[in-house]
């Protein structure tokens, strides 16, 4: 059975750091390109950061270039995100997916961060 659950999220203060994981079970996570989003209230889903299978390449969105750094333990079926100098603006709930050509995994409830002023 094929599983994807985001972890790590939390309220921090701005300026502060948390670090997301996405855990897969039932695939083989190499296989995968690895993608962030994030969703806050009255908005769309926004592309965070990816990165890609094989050659580990990655996207950030501008808003998060400099301050984020996605990552990937194929060893533990894993990706990161890590976040530094967080600002009230990256609020929202972060969702982790992996892709490969038409084949789309999803994670689940995903997990809230929440950025004080």
């Amino acid at each position: 059975q094929v599983q994807l659950v985001e972890s790590g999220g939390g309220l921090v203060q701005a300026g502060g750091s948390l670090e997301l994981s996405c855990a897969a079970s039932g695939l083989i996570f190499s296989n995968y390109n690895v993608k962030w989003y994030r969703e806050a209230l009255g908005t769309g889903r926004e592309l965070v950061a990816s990165i890609g299978r094989v050659t580990g390449e990655t996207y950030y969105a501008n808003s998060v270039k400099g301050r984020f750094t996605i990552s990937r333990d194929d060893a533990k079926s894993t990706g990161y995100l890590q976040m530094d100098n967080l600002r009230p603006e990256d609020t929202a709930r972060y969702y982790c997916n992996l892709d490969f050509g038409p084949t789309v995994v999803s994670g689940g409830q995903g997990t809230q961060v929440t950025v004080s002023s």
